[in-house]
């Protein structure tokens, strides 16, 4: 598969009559978006607002992140069998809003939401804090049980980020990247000398309001199986869970994949990026020894000769990693496991839930627990009410000052278990 991705920087924001992009600026329509959106019968109003880098802004509680992106040549649309009919995506042309973002917030539908703050000690925390976010603050309709509130609120992100996505349909990229995947036996063969690499991405899927869509289907409800990374950044994958928000993947994450664009580079120079897996995380143990079965029985099929595995979430799927990584050390296949830390606010706890022998190449996205104090802001889009008691909050964690104390675990994208963030450990 060859997908090309046309950037079209935005570096600003601004509310107009009608909808377009002019220069670097997006501007947008509360009129015409209000529309889009209040199709869905679930939603009982909608607002707008704007939140630009370095704006003394806060942001919660954040439910998802999406960037705005539209298929211009190729098969299928985009957020395909959610939003677009069921095509497999991944090749032709994809135009992206690059800076651009939409966040949804509004009543908190868990207790696993995030923070964003736009400038001040948070920000440093968070990849969000550097684009350019459209935030929709979503009041769904009395009596919407909590998997539909849900449910609606991400329909409202995926269908505002195409929105926005449809404007640069015809506008002339600044540049274009080209990422080709190529099938199994003619990568062998194009790159004989080359060590094979694969990458195993495990999808949050434990149960009620913890999903992960591929191309519509709850992951929960999949064994593993192949995926061309091309699919992912075309949005095959769409976040749909309440994780916590420090190592949650938003679906600009799953767009913006990392580990797939650093894989992608070293590609045909000192690397062959052969095969990607996605699988799930399980509640109970037979359906985690399946999966963790299953993959590594792919893995070693393709007789790869190192896989990267990446995690989403912490402690129950501290198990599914390290059962994946031994099963897969087991056939011979040198493995580097990334994950977050959740090691007291000391550092001195107990790391992961779980651990193997086999896990000798960690790379660590930081730990979680740790304690931060955020200033008050001048703006709060969204509301303060439920600060202590998402994730990483506590019972009166804000002082009369405004301040707000939380460990990392409240911020989104604090600990990326992919490495879309800044912090790691030696």
């Amino acid at each position: 598969m060859k997908l090309e991705l046309g950037y079209i920087p935005i570096t600003d924001i601004e509310f107009a009559e009608r909808s377009y992009v002019e220069g670097s600026t997006l501007y947008v329509s509360k009129e015409e978006l209000s529309d889009v959106l209040l199709q869905d019968e679930n939603i009982s109003s909608v607002s707008f607002a704007i939140a630009l880098p370095g704006d003394k802004t806060r942001i919660t509680p954040v439910k998802d992140v999406i960037e705005p992106r539209v298929k211009v040549e190729g098969k299928g649309g985009m957020f395909p069998g959610v939003l677009s009919k069921v095509d497999i995506v991944g090749s032709g042309r994809t135009h992206v809003l690059k800076g651009a973002a939409v966040v949804t917030t509004g009543k908190i539908v868990g207790f696993q939401e995030g923070i964003i703050d736009m400038s001040g000690p948070g920000a440093e925390y968070t990849p969000f804090s550097k684009t350019c976010n459209l935030v929709l603050v979503i009041t769904p309709k009395e009596g919407v049980v909590q998997h539909e509130h849900e449910h609606t609120v991400r329909m409202a992100g995926l269908r505002a980020a195409a929105y926005l996505g449809e404007l640069a349909r015809e506008l002339e990229p600044e540049t274009i990247e080209t990422y080709e995947f190529l099938p199994l036996l003619e990568s062998i063969e194009r790159y004989p000398d080359l060590p094979r690499v694969g990458y195993v991405k495990m999808l949050q899927s434990q149960g009620l309001l913890h999903d992960t869509y591929v191309y519509g289907v709850d992951a929960k409800r999949t064994l593993p199986t192949l995926i061309s990374p091309t699919e992912v950044m075309d949005g095959a994958i769409i976040s749909g869970n309440c994780v916590s928000a420090c190592d949650k993947n938003p679906t600009y994450v799953h767009q913006n994949n990392p580990i797939v664009h650093d894989l992608f580079k070293r590609h045909g120079k000192d690397l062959n990026f052969c095969a990607m897996i996605i699988t799930n995380e399980n509640v109970y143990l037979a359906d985690k020894i399946r999966s963790s079965d299953r993959t590594a029985e792919i893995c070693g099929y393709l007789k790869l000769d190192g896989v990267i595995i990446s995690e989403e979430g912490f402690g129950n799927p501290d198990t599914d990693l390290m059962m994946n990584c031994r099963k897969i050390s087991d056939k011979g296949i040198k493995t580097v496991v990334i994950t977050d830390e959740y090691a007291g606010r000391d550092g001195s706890s107990q790391s992961l839930a779980d651990a193997d022998p086999s896990c000798d190449a960690l790379v660590t996205g930081g730990n979680a627990n740790e304690v931060i104090t955020l200033p008050k802001m001048d703006k709060v889009i969204g509301t303060e009410a439920y600060v202590g008691i998402i994730a990483g909050g506590w019972d009166k964690n804000k002082a009369e000052d405004g301040t707000i104390q939380v460990e990392l675990q409240a911020i989104t994208g604090a600990t990326s278990e992919v490495g879309f963030g800044y912090l790691s450990a030696r």
